[in-house]
């Protein structure tokens, strides 16, 4: 597996949209970027990332997701997610720092794991 380099960073564009929003069962007056959203968000971006540094015939699961979701991202907001590989443990275990910005206001911060797993046909 190639060496990590703690300035690789893998950002993801998106707009809070569609499936990305919830409004808590109409508690809200207006729809924002719910927490399940945004930790996809986080893995797209880590996921894109960890595919630099997995062998052919092999992909990436996420096991462990901890984040904090600290602020609203309304309905068309214009977001970006990034990670940032952190380490490279045993070869097959892929460690990021993991935020979604809205501009420079931080929405999301936290830490996601992901295994390097064979694919089989």
């Amino acid at each position: 597996m190639p060496p990590v380099s703690t300035t690789e960073i893998h950002e993801h564009a998106f707009v809070a949209e569609g499936v990305l929003l919830t409004d808590v069962r109409g508690a809200l007056a207006v729809s924002v970027l719910s927490t399940p959203g945004m930790i996809g968000m986080m893995e797209h971006a880590a996921t894109t990332l960890a595919l630099l540094h997995i062998p052919p015939g092999t992909a990436t699961v996420g096991f462990e997701v901890c984040v904090k979701h600290v602020a609203a991202a309304p309905a068309g907001a214009r977001c970006v997610a990034r990670a940032v590989l952190r380490e490279v443990a045993d070869e097959r275990k892929l460690r990021f720092d993991v935020e979604v910005l809205e501009g420079e206001r931080t929405i999301g911060v936290g830490t996601h794991e992901r295994r390097v797993v064979p694919v089989t046909a």
